[in-house]
């Protein structure tokens, strides 16, 4: 398991690797594409989503502590095949750091010791972290309308104690776009 959790960084000096980081319904898969598109590039999509809506719909029921390991390891299989069909700048709705996020959120401050170490050890070159400024948009996974505010913190939390590159990316979804390529610009100019 614990090679099936290692990020690989790409070829010579690495793919420049951008992840949204932020809480549920802040506008991550969106800026996600977006930007894809924007770089001619790809982007990752969330693994946990693709996962726990097949067992909502199967079993009706949402994600569990076990659920964790087998999200950590379809994510990190997703972004390593696609970092190997990139040739520079790889988008990325989310890392195993958000996962240890929600686990410590939603489990009493647990996580997965195997989850944890990956979390902490795969590096990305900047987070894009979306704030709660956009209306919260209900589906079968989010669950978490009335603590948007204390989930934020959690996450801007880990990446200070992480000591993660970040840039907060808020207004209107124009502005949060504009914020997002200025920074990436700002890093692909500094690998040029």
């Amino acid at each position: 398991m614990e090679k099936i959790l290692k990020q690989f960084r790409g070829l010579g000096d690495g793919i420049i690797k951008i992840v949204l980081f932020g809480p549920e319904s802040t506008g991550k898969t969106t800026l996600s594409r977006q930007l894809a598109d924007y770089y001619k590039t790809l982007w990752v999509p969330e693994y946990a989503r693709e996962y726990l809506q097949d067992k909502w719909d199967n079993v009706q029921t949402t994600c569990e502590p076990e659920d964790l390991l087998p999200i950590a390891e379809g994510q990190i299989r997703c972004e390593n095949e696609l970092t190997e069909k990139v040739a520079e700048l790889l988008i990325c709705d989310t890392d195993l750091l958000e996962t240890k996020v929600y686990s410590e959120a939603y489990y009493v401050g647990s996580c997965d010791p195997l989850l944890e170490k990956y979390a902490i050890e795969n590096t990305y070159d900047l987070y894009l972290l979306t704030y709660i400024d956009i209306p919260w948009e209900k589906d079968d996974l989010r669950d978490k309308p009335n603590e948007r505010e204390k989930m934020f913190n959690h996450f801007k939390k880990a990446l200070d104690d992480y000591e993660r590159p970040y840039v907060l990316i808020k207004g209107t979804r124009k502005e949060r776009f504009e914020t997002a390529v200025k920074a990436i610009d700002q890093l692909l100019k500094t690998r040029s």
